[in-house]
């Protein structure tokens, strides 16, 4: 990862941060890299570390931690805030994290994707006739070929 550039800092960042669920003790980090020593994803990924992202948060790196592609390899396996000493919690600030960098406009396209399949056809995986008479060869019952209910959570617009 480069440098820090501390030029480019926004002081709100932190504070709309300590309102949202998980955000409220996240200034309690001690830096002690124990969220690092549990993550799996740092194991096998360096560029993701969350005590560096929560460092980045604190010093009000808005957009280097909203558009930086590392806020989305985190899994939500929980390991990080299981252990934290200082109670933290660090899975939920990954999540708020997150929900703010789609507000802000920072949407990977693969997440993109994902979301536009959700919205438009209710899963991310259609489900055809020829799934259904795979599933039926094996005593497994039919699933319904469309998800109207997704009309009603995602309304269109205009």
């Amino acid at each position: 990862m480069p440098d820090i550039d501390l030029g480019k800092t926004d002081p709100n960042f932190m504070r709309e941060l300590t309102k949202r669920p998980g955000g409220e003790r996240i200034s309690a980090c001690l830096t002690c890299q124990t969220c690092v020593a549990s993550c799996p994803i740092t194991e096998v990924n360096g560029t993701f570390n969350p005590a560096r992202i929560i460092r980045m948060t604190l010093y009000g790196l808005r957009e280097e931690v909203l558009g930086g592609d590392f806020i989305w390899l985190c899994t939500s396996c929980y390991a990080c805030q299981e252990r934290c000493p200082q109670g933290v919690r660090i899975t939920e600030f990954m999540t708020q994290l997150k929900n703010m960098a789609v507000e802000a406009g920072y949407i990977p396209s693969g997440v993109k994707a994902q979301l536009d399949l959700v919205t438009g056809q209710g899963r991310i995986y259609p489900i055809d006739d020829f799934d259904n008479k795979k599933r039926n060869k094996i005593d497994l019952p039919s699933l319904p070929t469309s998800c109207d209910v997704v009309e009603k959570i995602f309304p269109k617009e205009g």
